[in-house]
């Protein structure tokens, strides 16, 4: 997979801007607040759907304009893929692949990326709501129908919550969410679990060789693997906490109450962790993320690293850089190129942002 052009108009404090992409490291360079994270934004947009800064799709138009264009020309399987967003101040968007009309889902299978942002480095330290994000987005990478199953459970949890704000509680009604909640829930856990093994496995290694010798692991709130021993330990959880979720007029049990384990050498990750040791966990993770998505979908995702690289020490920025294989499109933002070795630069596209506008450096 490649990016060969972005083009945006009224996106954020960019006007309208046109990158040609012609290597395949690109360093895009500027002081903060000029505009470069708004760059890789849009094009995790173009995978995702969503901002990882925000919910607010209208906080990405140009202030006084009516709506942002985010258009890009890819190529996957040596085949060119054009790819354009419309969003206007009416809160209508409009998805096309190669000028066609067509659905999220079609949309978002098209082009793959992993984000590595400062905002990662703290994911340990961040709360349950985090780890869950950074979870689901990158399963839905792999399993596009996932977004579908989070949307169904969704439901059925709002259906729920409001019965539970109720004055009278209907039970037979309760009964019949808690069923559906247990059904699409277990579906939505064994993904996760499934990943999870998936990323620790490749995760660890990487760790091991920054760390020398430490030993991480992952471990999920369910304690259980297979699909209907998770709905069964659902619906027992349920049984156990009805009074619990009567009295607090919301439902306590399911996927949107999980969390993630991390420990290393066996002991509790978030809590005792050097701040080292963490921010090793996580460069693992997100590289391994990107062996995942290359190996399941049999296309190679496009990195985006913003800013992440001034936050990590001499060793983790060495690792990160020399573990990029030479086919994974790599876009990285910084302040300027101090961090970066001459031989590296050598072949490395440099853009500059100021303000918006981008040139050449």
């Amino acid at each position: 997979m490649k990016l060969i052009s972005l083009k945006l108009k009224n996106y954020r404090n960019c006007s309208e801007a046109v990158i040609n992409f012609t290597k395949n490291k690109i360093l895009i360079i500027g002081k903060n607040a000029q505009g470069k994270t708004n760059i890789l934004e849009s094009i995790y947009m173009l995978s995702d759907l969503k901002s990882p800064r925000t919910s607010v799709i209208s906080d990405m138009i140009k202030f006084g304009e009516n709506g942002f264009e985010i258009s890009a020309v890819t190529v996957k399987n040596d085949t060119k893929i054009d790819l354009d967003i419309f969003y206007n101040i009416e809160k209508k968007r409009e998805l096309k692949v190669n000028k066609v009309k067509c659905n999220p889902q079609n949309f978002k299978s098209v082009l793959k990326t992993v984000l590595f942002s400062t905002k990662d480095l703290l994911l340990l330290r961040g709360s349950p709501q985090d780890r869950r994000d950074w979870l689901d987005r990158a399963i839905s990478q792999i399993y596009p129908a996932y977004d579908e199953r989070l949307s169904v459970y969704d439901k059925f949890r709002i259906q729920k919550n409001n019965l539970l704000k109720n004055d009278f509680i209907d039970e037979a009604l309760l009964e019949i969410y808690n069923e559906q909640i247990a059904i699409t829930g277990a579906n939505i856990i064994y993904l996760r679990k499934k990943f999870l093994k998936e990323i620790e496995e490749s995760a660890s290694q990487k760790h091991k060789v920054i760390s020398a010798s430490e030993v991480f692991n992952l471990s999920y709130t369910c304690p259980y693997d297979e699909i209907d021993e998770i709905s069964n330990y659902l619906r027992e959880e349920l049984i156990k906490r009805h009074s619990e979720e009567i009295g607090r007029k919301q439902s306590c049990v399911g996927p949107h109450r999980d969390d993630i384990e991390f420990k290393i050498n066996g002991i509790d990750a978030v809590k005792f962790a050097s701040q080292g040791q963490q921010r090793t966990l996580v460069l693992s993770l997100k590289l391994g993320e990107l062996d995942i998505i290359k190996e399941k979908t049999g296309t190679t995702p496009i990195l985006l690293l913003d800013d992440v690289l001034a936050e990590l020490d001499e060793v983790r920025q060495n690792y990160l850089l020399k573990s990029i294989e030479e086919d994974v499109q790599t876009i990285i933002t910084s302040v300027d190129t101090l961090l970066f070795e001459e031989c590296f630069l050598k072949n490395v596209q440099i853009i500059s942002v100021n303000n918006g506008e981008l040139k050449s450096a």
